[in-house]
């Protein structure tokens, strides 16, 4: 029963670890990036950015909710397909966009961090990682 306990804690403590994480990470990018002001340069809509930024929070806010509370659409699965499909290659396209225009991020931050000596370990671990991590979800979740 200890051991139970012990496991669920160890459990809770990686999934919150890792939600920050991935939730600090997306932060970071749209902040390095300026994906709001360069969106809403794109879009001529300056005064309008904070409509871009709340979108934002209450799409992470609802897809977190729905992730959780198992939400179903009672849509055609046709339709959700290429409706989820559709909000998800706008996301992808635009952080692709994004990475694009700003592909030297890692230099700068290895040569301000004093880490310029050690990018290809820097960039080794952070594959690795995400590998690892793949794997890990991939054959311990899924199966």
């Amino acid at each position: 029963m200890m051991a139970d306990i012990a496991g669920n804690l160890l459990s809770a403590l990686i999934g919150l670890s890792g939600g920050l994480a991935v939730g600090s990470g997306m932060v970071a990018l749209l902040i390095v990036f300026d994906l709001i002001p360069r969106l809403a340069q794109i879009a001529r809509a300056y005064r309008m950015s904070v409509w871009f930024e709340t979108a934002i929070i209450c799409g992470s806010m609802y897809w977190t909710f729905a992730d959780f509370l198992n939400w179903k659409l009672a849509l055609p699965s046709a339709f959700a397909l290429l409706f989820t499909g559709l909000l998800s290659g706008v996301f992808i396209g635009m952080l692709a966009a994004a990475l694009t225009e700003v592909m030297n991020v890692l230099p700068i931050l290895a040569k301000r961090m004093n880490l310029s000596d050690y990018m290809v370990g820097l960039v080794m671990a952070m594959v690795l990682g995400k590998t690892v991590g793949s794997l890990f979800d991939w054959l311990y979740y899924q199966w």
